[in-house]
């Protein structure tokens, strides 16, 4: 079990909705039912029971909720995104239109407008 599957989830267990919890960490839901799934096949048992508009933790998801809690607080924090500077848009160069003229290469022509 690695530390960032553990962090979603506590996330599913604190919310206990899992849209709310995949926005919350700012993934898809997707990635975040992939995620649980995984966790529920090494675990070997459901960490939630999800009926009728309703989920709440199971017994063996509460105890994993514990083990989880201990693991994260004596992880160290996860390292910051790199932001990429702020800049501009790409400028395209100013040229007249045409191709580049390419040495060992015939020169490329202007095609004629048609009527």
């Amino acid at each position: 079990m690695n530390i960032t599957s553990l962090r979603r989830f506590v996330a599913v267990a604190e919310e206990l909705h899992f849209p709310r919890a995949a926005e919350q960490l700012g993934i898809p839901l997707a990635a975040l039912y992939s995620t649980i799934e995984k966790l529920e096949e090494e675990v070997g048992q459901p960490l939630f029971a999800r009926g009728k508009g309703k989920t709440q933790l199971t017994k063996a998801g509460t105890l994993l909720l514990a083990e989880a809690t201990e693991r994260i607080a004596a992880a160290p924090p996860p390292a910051a995104k790199p932001v990429a500077p702020a800049g501009g848009k790409a400028k395209a160069s100013k040229g007249r239109g045409r191709a580049p003229v390419v040495k060992g290469q015939p020169k490329p022509f202007k095609k004629r407008q048609g009527r």
